[in-house]
């Protein structure tokens, strides 16, 4: 199960997540550790797609710890419902709704640890962090790891 953090303006119109900028992306990422993205559950931490209006855009804002713990509860239901061997925490939003408290990427990325309920979880960037990179080692270098944390939860769950 690998959850973002909430639903961008393209997810939003069409109802699911994963399917606009950072969606191709995390597909294309996906294929490429050799996961097939029909074989793992997306979703999101919050359920609402939080923006501030410009002209005929609608810009991204982060959600609060109030919409964060609003929206845990579906996350919660989803979880018993698909049973994930591995969640995957795709940012900084994920984490903190996964293990209920902020804490940095940087500081758990990569490694296996478990929740509360003794689920394995992999902590990772979000792809659309991966779109904001400029310089082109660094986003060459931060996509080999999006990759390789991606093929650390495919073995974990024993895929």
């Amino acid at each position: 199960m690998l959850v973002g953090e909430q639903p961008g303006d393209k997810e939003d119109i069409a109802g699911r997540p994963f399917v606009g900028p950072a969606g191709r992306l995390l597909d294309a990422a996906l294929a490429e550790a050799g996961i097939p993205r029909a074989s793992v559950f997306l979703t999101n931490a919050v359920k609402h797609f939080k923006f501030e209006p410009r002209g005929k855009r609608r810009l991204h804002k982060r959600p609060n710890a109030g919409e964060i713990e609003q929206c845990r509860w579906w996350l919660e239901q989803e979880r018993r419902l698909v049973a994930p061997a591995v969640l995957v925490a795709l940012g900084a939003t994920a984490v903190r709704t996964l293990l209920g408290r902020p804490l940095t990427i940087s500081a758990l990325r990569g490694r296996a640890r478990e929740t509360e309920d003794g689920t394995t979880l992999i902590v990772t960037v979000h792809p659309s962090y991966l779109l904001r990179i400029r310089d082109a080692d660094s986003r060459a270098r931060e996509h080999e790891g999006f990759i390789a944390d991606l093929r650390r939860a495919w073995q974990l769950a024993g895929e």
